[in-house]
């Protein structure tokens, strides 16, 4: 099973940015799988925030980070970036990838079903 790796969370100003990395584990590779950024907040649901295809051509936002928020890959790296811009304190949550990035077309986008793989996830907090 493919094993992932989230790191670049912290503490941010409103306004501010940060950058989030996704990298597979010694031995694998994100060459072949789509993947998904989600993120979930204290009593919140975990939720959908942006999806990439394997070959990086295609990509898709949440409504509530379009224009903010970029998802790339750099697959000779084995990884998967988040660029965050303009953090608001309405984007303090626990940010995690995943090899399959859900029902993203469904008016709410949710984990995708039977989905186990989670790692640690890295903890993003914007407050000034």
């Amino acid at each position: 099973q493919l094993q992932l790796v989230e790191s670049g969370g912290g503490l941010v100003q409103p306004g501010g940015s940060l950058r989030l990395s996704c990298a597979a584990a010694s031995g694998f590779s994100l060459d072949y799988t789509a993947i998904g950024w989600f993120r979930q907040a204290p009593g919140k649901e975990r939720e959908g925030v942006a999806c990439i295809s394997a070959g990086g051509g295609s990509t898709v936002y949440a409504d509530s980070v379009k224009g903010r928020f970029t998802i790339s890959r750099d697959n000779a790296k084995n990884t998967v970036f988040l660029q965050m811009n303009s953090l608001k304190p309405e984007d303090t949550a626990r940010y995690y990838c995943a090899s399959d990035c859900g029902q993203y077309g469904r008016s709410q986008w949710r984990a995708p079903m039977g989905y186990t793989n989670w790692a640690q996830g890295t903890q993003v907090t914007v407050s000034s």
